[in-house]
């Protein structure tokens, strides 16, 4: 599970890293959120392919998944494997969730948004999971996996007990800080709050320092730009019983591109 991937940098250490962990057998499955993956918002059909190649299985969204919209609407049209947040208003392209093939065994991976702080009224993402579990079952997966994509820390938790012994794993993506409360509940769910970012870490969050510090002084908007130094690739991995569906590890990852 790779957290969110910040422009270009991101995008370059998720290129390095993930066809070398697929070959040295540390990972089989690879779920990254993409939403900031072009140009640090949004993401398009060439950046979407380009992470699919490097050897992202699903891609998932976020709040800023439509932030480039036409160039991402008629992809996720046809591509099942990039989903958006589920709890989306009605109406809009695309799915929260996907069910993909990995060895023989059914990966159901499943997307929502948060609630407190966020900057669209989405609606319960605590609904729109149980309506994503009954679909990505239905199809057939026996391991299934939640992006939550949310501001607040205690929604992640909450939620990740509200699906417990349900779902595999709650990992949690949004505010680019990696969390270490990574766990395994009684009944087999794994958790950790937020993946952290895949990016640039000589930066606010991604974004060059001094325009976002300027806007803290001012309260004047500046365009903010891609960082570029201190890129790493942020996550965590989670080892699951593919009989079972129960989560046997998680791990926090963070490597750092040299």
């Amino acid at each position: 599970m790779i957290g969110d991937t910040y422009g270009d940098p991101g995008r370059k250490a998720v290129e390095l890293f993930v066809h070398r962990m697929k070959k040295e057998g540390t990972v089989d499955f690879v779920i990254c959120n993409a939403e900031n993956a072009a140009d640090g918002a949004g993401i398009t059909e060439s950046v979407a392919k380009e992470l699919f190649q490097n050897g992202c299985d699903v891609l998932t969204g976020g709040d800023h998944f439509f932030d480039k919209k036409k160039d991402v609407e008629e992809y996720v049209k046809k591509e099942p494997r990039l989903i958006r947040p589920a709890n989306f208003p009605k109406g809009l392209v695309g799915s929260g969730s996907c069910v993909v093939e990995c060895k023989g065994i059914k990966i159901g991976v499943i997307h929502v948004a948060g609630q407190a702080f966020m900057r669209y009224h989405f609606s319960s993402p605590f609904f729109s999971a149980d309506e994503e579990i009954e679909k990505v079952k239905k199809e057939g997966a026996r391991v299934i996996i939640v992006d939550m994509h949310a501001e607040a820390t205690s929604e992640k938790s909450a939620i990740s007990w509200y699906l417990d012994g349900r779902v595999s794993a709650v990992v949690g993506s949004h505010t680019h800080v990696q969390t270490a409360d990574e766990r395994i509940s009684q009944n087999g769910t794994a958790c950790l709050t937020d993946l952290g970012m895949t990016g640039p870490y000589d930066s606010v969050i991604g974004a060059e320092k001094e325009p976002i510090i300027r806007r803290f002084l001012t309260q004047i908007h500046s365009r903010k730009e891609v960082a570029r130094g201190d890129v790493r690739l942020c996550g965590a991995i989670v080892a699951v019983d593919e009989h079972t569906g129960k989560a046997i590890s998680i791990e926090r990852v963070q490597k750092k591109m040299t």
